[in-house]
């Protein structure tokens, strides 16, 4: 049986050496090399030609985010980025840049808490098996953000916009592996104030869902933030759960708002979908869009049974478009969902689901 060949590229021996032995532990993974810094790395991978490689961002003379261009332009393979948090919004340029996902270190020293990763790496290096890797070599460039605010301009497709009369007020979306670059997409893509509030729960560790709300917000004209108690749901606002949190909904004095939780020992995806999209259906009913997106595991489909029981709607991420199609793939297999879209038509889907349909010509 075939095995996933990685290098790992830190310029920390002892990094080195505990990833190592935290990948050679999975059952089908080989560690053939490692490297000191991008240097070293580019003739590692040019010369073993791997899998997988796993990367640090900061080291000296060539430091990651370079090597990912030059690989990513010559000859693309799945980097899964290891960094600490202190680099939460240099995480977002690599995976922009291609990166597949991202790991946070528990601490920028060297330590033996470095094994707290163990089960993180180790299930994220499996997805590789399930790896979309032509979506990668072939992502589209995100849109270049503009000044906020914008003035109303074409559309989606070119094609101008009106209001329908659809009682749809809420789109909830869950991601994981190749969510972010995936958001930033959609949500870029808007080119005029929307009258829903988008709700997203992207698995993502502690520490790094400020910064890419913030890096949404620059992007988008939705105003978006990373969730807090008492975040009132409203129309053009977007909330994303707090990583290594749930996020959940009450109703409190004839508004909702976001409350912010502790997983549960079953929830095994945080901040979970499945939590956000049954607190979500009990409250707004057939006014939800639930939309899965590109990640790997199962979490949403108990969500999508939710929100279809409550009488909303569901959209899957087409598989050609998923970096990881197994959120998706899940949902679907309910035979729940409405339709399932490429990434590259979702924006104009919700949008034609909330009532904003194409004008007549």
């Amino acid at each position: 049986m075939r095995k996933i060949r990685v290098v790992v590229i830190d310029d920390s021996a002892y990094n080195r050496r505990t990833i190592t032995k935290m990948l050679e532990s999975v059952e089908r993974v080989q560690v053939v090399g490692y490297a000191a810094d991008g240097e070293e790395g580019i003739r590692k991978i040019i010369d073993l030609k791997p899998d997988l490689v796993t990367l640090d961002l900061e080291m000296p003379r060539m430091d990651g985010f370079t090597l990912l261009r030059i690989i990513m332009n010559s000859s693309p393979l799945p980097v899964i980025v290891i960094s600490s948090k202190s680099e939460d919004d240099r995480v977002f340029k690599a995976l922009e840049l291609g990166a597949v996902d991202f790991i946070a270190k528990p601490t920028g020293r060297i330590s033996d808490e470095l094994l707290i990763i163990a089960g993180d790496l180790q299930e994220k290096v499996r997805s590789v098996f399930n790896l979309n890797m032509d979506r990668i070599i072939k992502r589209e460039p995100l849109l270049t953000p503009e000044p906020f605010p914008r003035k109303k301009k074409k559309p989606v497709d070119g094609i101008p916009m009106a209001r329908g009369t659809s009682p749809v007020q809420i789109v909830a979306i869950g991601a994981s592996t190749g969510g972010p670059p995936a958001l930033q997409s959609i949500l870029s893509s808007f080119t005029e104030k929307l009258p829903f509030s988008v709700l997203i729960s992207q698995h993502m560790p502690a520490g790094f869902t400020r910064a890419f709300a913030e890096r949404l917000n620059r992007s988008s004209l939705f105003e978006v933030k990373e969730a807090k108690d008492g975040d009132l749901v409203a129309p053009g606002r977007v909330l994303i759960a707090p990583g290594g949190r749930n996020m959940i909904f009450q109703e409190l004095n004839g508004e909702v708002a976001a409350k912010v939780v502790a997983p549960s020992p079953q929830d095994r995806y945080i901040p979970s979908v499945d939590v956000m999209l049954t607190s979500l259906a009990g409250i707004y009913g057939p006014r939800i869009l639930a939309v899965v997106l590109t990640g790997m595991g199962n979490d949403g489909s108990k969500g999508v049974r939710a929100v279809k029981k409550a009488g909303g709607e569901v959209l899957a991420e087409a598989e050609e478009s998923a970096i990881v199609f197994g959120m998706p793939r899940e949902a679907i297999a309910t035979g729940l969902v409405d339709k399932v879209v490429p990434l590259s038509r979702m924006a104009r889907e919700i949008t034609l689901r909330c009532g904003i349909v194409p004008e007549p010509a």
